[in-house]
């Protein structure tokens, strides 16, 4: 009987969860940018050897509550950390004031955690000592691991840990289960992230993408896909569009080049950005966009 289980990664925004997802996978599965807010579903990944299978499982960061999107984001956050085996608690950073009721959290349901210190390729010894240290007293932790989901050090150790909490379950999905993302998820987020990429400050956190239509062209064998960009205001659409049609030119075949990458198809991609004003607020809408639901 091979080992099994659920990994949940969770932390603050912006230290690099989908990274970690996607360099444990050795697949892009999930976005990535340096904007925070940017994973906005429970997104599993499935990691499967003749020994084991786990179930990764990414989730929005854990930030503050400033519109009902960012409720439903912290939302889905936490209960992400119920019903797993195990939990990677991400960080780059010393404990801060502001992670106290997640620590709380893992007090108050005795959750098996692991403090995943990311991002030391790009610090020195003595900070991550710092770091390690911040958080040795605030919780019992399963073990203090040090990492870099840019060159995959010590992720081999992380696993190795892990295998350690895990149950002799068998098989929870199929062999071949990579991920509960459907293509045209992937296309959606695929066309987000690009857009998070290429757009400055003001832009990244009210911008939604819809896919309306895919249709196969046999003749040129593709796929010629039409997507709707939403934004809230009409300064914001002019931003994307940019001088001329330049901006939105430049993310549409990023987006393209990308989607025919990772997804090994070859598509045909038409952009159209529409206001849509004050959607991150509309519950409606962001059912619509399965806000807050697995992919």
């Amino acid at each position: 009987m091979i080992k099994s289980g659920f990994v949940a990664i969770i932390g603050k925004p912006n230290v690099g969860k989908s990274s970690l997802l996607n360099k444990l996978i050795g697949e892009k599965i999930a976005i990535t940018s340096p904007t925070p807010e940017t994973t906005r579903n429970r997104i599993l990944g499935a990691l499967t050897t003749n020994e084991y299978q786990i179930i990764f499982v990414d989730t929005p960061g854990m930030g503050k509550n400033f519109n009902l999107l960012s409720k439903k984001l912290t939302e889905v956050s936490k209960a992400s950390m119920d019903d797993n085996d195990v939990i990677y608690y991400v960080v780059d950073r010393k404990y801060h004031e502001s992670q106290k009721e997640v620590i709380e959290y893992f007090k108050e349901h005795q959750l098996k955690v692991f403090l995943v210190i990311n991002k030391i390729d790009l610090m020195k010894t003595k900070e991550i000592d710092e770091i390690i240290i911040s958080y040795m007293n605030l919780y019992d932790f399963q073990a203090f691991v040090p990492v870099s989901s840019i060159t995959g050090q010590n992720l081999d150790k992380l696993i190795e840990l892990t295998l350690k909490e895990l149950p002799e379950d068998g098989l929870l999905f199929p062999e071949d289960f990579v991920s509960n993302q459907t293509e045209r998820m992937r296309m959606m987020e695929l066309i987000r992230e690009k857009i998070l990429l290429h757009t400055k400050e003001e832009i990244p956190h009210s911008v939604a993408v819809v896919i309306e239509n895919i249709f196969y062209n046999e003749e040129l064998d593709q796929y010629d896909v039409y997507a709707d960009i939403l934004v809230e205001k009409s300064s914001q659409k002019q931003i994307l569009i940019g001088k001329n049609g330049e901006k939105i030119k430049t993310i549409g075949t990023a987006a393209r080049l990308d989607i025919n990458k990772t997804l090994k198809t070859k598509v045909h991609l038409v952009l159209w950005v529409k206001v849509k004003k004050d959607w991150r607020n509309d519950e409606r809408m962001l059912t619509n966009l399965g806000i807050g639901e697995d992919y």
